[in-house]
């Protein structure tokens, strides 16, 4: 099945975004996706094929997908691997969710980190110790440390915000801009839900967040009070 699905997304190969790709993640020398490989296909037609192939694929499968260089084959592996998650029994769960950790640095994207994380990690944690997001923040390792934020979008759609605001408070001072946009992508979701929550917590961490994660957390509030937090007025 893994032929398979490299060569259904063959036929939608573009040399053009196949180019443009590795500049927009950042694959180039120094970059924080180094060495990331790209074929151009388009997350559209990813998700048709993991729609379509999810079902009968088996961990085995995916991991062979996932441990390849290539970044498109990456995606559809965690694409497939979500939905398996969605559909499976509660043992089966269990499993897949360990295979997503044992399998973290393969995770090694900020689109495959943000396609996956709440979708496996926050459901799975969900109604468990959450502990292991502490551990991944504390690790040092970009991926793993917006893994845990990301994760706890889950949480967010739930009604529970907590860890958002816990593991906010843990990665503020991180110097990776990546990391100050998904935490401020959360912040944001968080106001959506329960500005009041949001602000508050705003009031008491602001004047600390990277321009970035302020910017980000701010967005949907109404120009008054984005420009008060801007200005150092909140």
């Amino acid at each position: 099945m893994v032929e398979q699905i490299k060569q259904e997304l063959q036929k939608y190969v573009e040399p053009e975004k196949a180019a443009f790709l590795p500049k927009f993640f950042q694959a180039g020398p120094g970059g924080y996706a180094e060495g990331d490989e790209f074929i151009g296909v388009r997350v559209p037609r990813l998700r048709q094929a993991a729609r379509k192939y999810y079902r009968n694929i088996t961990l085995i499968e995916i991991a062979e997908l996932l441990h390849d260089p290539v970044h498109e084959y990456r995606a559809v592996a965690l694409m497939m691997l979500a939905s398996k998650y969605e559909k499976a029994d509660p043992k089966a769960k269990e499993e897949i969710a360990q295979f997503y950790l044992d399998n973290l640095d393969y995770v090694n994207n900020w689109d495959l980190v943000d396609l996956s994380a709440d979708k496996i990690l926050g459901a799975h944690l969900f109604a468990g110790d959450r502990r292991i997001l502490y551990e991944l923040a504390a690790s040092k390792h970009l991926w793993r440390q917006r893994a845990a934020v990301m994760a706890t979008f889950y949480f967010i759609r739930h009604g529970e915000f907590s860890d958002t605001f816990r593991l906010a408070e843990l990665l503020i001072g991180h110097p990776h801009h990546l990391i100050h946009k998904a935490v401020g992508w959360m912040l944001r979701e968080v106001g959506k839900r329960d500005q009041r929550a949001e602000v508050e917590f705003l009031k008491a961490h602001y004047q600390r967040m990277p321009r970035t994660m302020l910017r980000y957390a701010i967005e949907k509030l109404e120009p008054g009070l984005r420009r008060q937090f801007l200005e150092g007025r909140a």
